[in-house]
């Protein structure tokens, strides 16, 4: 990793938690459409993950979203127009928080439905490989899809055709309020990759410099035609699974230890002890993706709801 990148997963970690901590405060004021999952404290992965990802590479997100549409490039304006049912949303405020998608960032969507986006970037990396593409598709989604069919059929799909897919599961603990050793039957996911003949890797979720030396071995391994590998990332969500929940499955002293160990904070002692920045220049660097994103909420607010004369565009197709 050199510093140029090394910069740029800093700054959209920062572009994500302030996106976050808005989208909460938002939430609270009641003006935003419905409940979110926020990714607070998984930003790392996000991040890291793209920051290698042209777009030309395809990536398919989660219910818990926001983070990986921001870090494939993702207009933070756009994104929290679409959170607030506004017309100048990604989905023109159709989708709402859980459906954000891009295509012209490579952005396949997010996806409500748990392991949804699985099956989805196998299909991407299908046709990556028909057309002879220099391109991967990345699956991000939680452990509780792990235990769900589509993960297991999309993932022995990949591995028999070597398909350019590289599976992300961000392992925050818990599925829902299920703690993961209750729902799932091996201790470490990444251990079920042995079950399809590919590699598989567990990482600290809070460390950038891990995540990124399992996810470029993964990449290396998919562009030169070995097939897909699966990167377990063992992280955390510091907020409950929507922004109503109560979270009577957790204590506030487990939270508080995870929050200590911080993937940001963490990063920017890296980045100081590398000399690639100061601590003054990180702080500038946060400073600026906070304030870009108060304009773009200031944006999203001014922006009109949808017109109910549009109701039935995008639903059919209207070409020749």
């Amino acid at each position: 990793m050199d510093k140029a990148r090394a910069l740029w997963i800093y700054e959209t970690m920062c572009k994500i938690r302030a996106f976050e901590e808005k989208a909460y405060k938002l939430f609270e004021e009641n003006k935003l459409r419905g409940s979110v999952h926020l990714y607070t404290g998984e930003e790392a992965c996000a991040a890291t993950c793209c920051s290698t990802l042209t777009d030309d590479d395809y990536i398919t997100s989660t219910h818990r979203g926001h983070g990986h549409c921001i870090a494939k490039g993702a207009r933070l304006d756009y994104a929290i127009a679409e959170l607030m049912g506004r017309a100048t949303g990604y989905c023109k405020g159709r989708g709402g928080s859980m459906h954000i998608a891009d295509l012209a960032k490579g952005n396949l969507g997010a996806n409500a439905i748990v392991g949804g986006g699985i099956p989805i970037a196998t299909g991407a990396a299908l046709s990556i490989k028909m057309q002879k593409k220099p391109n991967v598709a990345v699956t991000f989604f939680g452990d509780g899809a792990s235990n769900e069919g589509t993960f297991h059929e999309a993932i022995n799909f990949a591995a028999i055709h070597k398909l350019p897919c590289i599976f992300v599961c961000e392992n925050n603990g818990f599925g829902i309020s299920v703690p993961t050793e209750q729902s799932t039957a091996t201790e470490d996911i990444a251990d079920r990759a042995a079950g399809y003949g590919i590699p598989g890797y567990i990482v600290d979720g809070y460390d950038v410099f891990d995540i990124d030396q399992a996810f470029m071995k993964a990449k290396k391994d998919a562009l030169e035609g070995k097939g897909p590998s699966l990167i377990e990332v063992k992280t955390y969500r510091y907020r409950g699974h929507w922004t109503g929940d109560p979270e009577p499955y957790r204590s506030r002293e487990e939270v508080d230890e995870w929050k200590a160990k911080d993937a940001i904070e963490r990063f920017e002692k890296e980045i100081v002890k590398k000399r690639w920045a100061s601590k003054k220049a990180l702080e500038e660097i946060k400073a600026a993706a906070y304030d870009e994103m108060e304009k773009a909420a200031e944006f999203a607010m001014n922006s009109p709801e949808p017109d109910p004369a549009h109701l039935m565009d995008d639903v059919f197709y209207e070409g020749d």
